[in-house]
């Protein structure tokens, strides 16, 4: 009886299971000057370089593929080739990948509205996102460079895998599907990424590029029929420079300004609704005071 008594109280000596502490991270600096002198910060810009590079190549590639493939007039057949959900994979595959294998020096943004609702949210510096975007925009354009270099042929018959309206839609319908489109995109990214969330579940594992690269493959699935789903300036802009059609730059500002209302929209949602900084902030105004 002595012993089973020891036992139970043995039992409920252990420790019982409890989350992480968290803390907010501190806000990245408008701008710092001191990570223009590290290698860390060229080497991440090398890495959203090469990233957005393969994006494109693959992606442009599986694009100019299909419509190959259905091309009646060229001996296709219409229900040939992988078909959107294959296109759509394609994407959404792509960025689960190269999200994975760059996150951990990047943070595998590989998107210049990533970048943009990142930034609105403090998660990067000014210099950081502006050359986060300039490597992203070069990448592309590489990418789609290389596409052309090996299939000029195709890729000049099929259009470059260029963004631009389908017929009967009109400019607005196409801008409302890619803000829509992007808000999704960068709010998984924020849910996907968010620091409390892991520390709140820290016993659940989450891989995040996995539903960063389903929300870029549901929205494919969504908007390819409307404006071939751009959700990435630098997908559109490198396709566009490359191809350099009067169709290529045609309505072209709707894969700008869509993309990056979408981002700032969800940074706004995520941090001041979800997160509730603005409450936070205030908060610890009035306790200061």
């Amino acid at each position: 009886m002595t012993k089973d008594v020891e036992a139970v109280t043995e039992q409920s000596a252990q420790p019982e299971f409890s989350a992480k502490d968290y803390h907010d991270p501190p806000p990245a600096p408008l701008i710092d000057l001191e990570e223009l002198t590290k290698w860390s910060f060229y080497r991440a810009i090398i890495a959203e370089f090469v990233a957005t590079l393969l994006f494109l190549y693959i992606t442009i590639l599986t694009v100019i593929g299909y419509k190959s493939q259905t091309d009646t007039t060229a001996g296709g057949d219409d229900c040939g080739g992988v078909g959107i959900l294959g296109i759509a994979w394609a994407f959404g595959g792509m960025i689960f990948i190269l999200v994975y294998c760059t996150a951990g020096i990047s943070g595998g943004h590989i998107n210049p509205a990533v970048t943009f609702g990142l930034f609105l949210a403090r998660k990067v510096s000014l210099p950081r996102a502006f050359f986060y975007m300039v490597a992203q925009c070069l990448g592309a354009i590489c990418g789609v460079g290389l596409v052309k270099g090996f299939q000029k042929a195709y890729y000049v018959r099929y259009g470059g895998g260029v963004n631009q309206m389908s017929p009967g839609y009109n400019k607005g319908t196409g801008l409302g599907a890619e803000i829509i489109g992007t808000f999704v995109l960068v709010y998984t990214v924020f849910a996907a990424t968010d620091p409390k969330r892991n520390a709140r579940d820290s016993h659940v594992p989450v891989l995040a590029p996995l539903p960063i690269g389903f929300a870029v493959f549901m929205v494919h699935l969504a908007t390819i029929p409307i404006t071939g789903t751009g959700i990435n300036p630098a997908r559109s802009f490198g396709a566009a420079v490359i191809y350099n059609h009067e169709k290529s730059w045609h309505e072209h500002w709707i894969f700008w300004v869509g993309p990056f209302v979408g981002a700032a929209i969800a940074a706004f949602y995520h941090q001041y609704i979800l997160r509730a900084a603005a409450i936070k902030a205030l908060g610890s105004f009035r306790s200061t005071a």
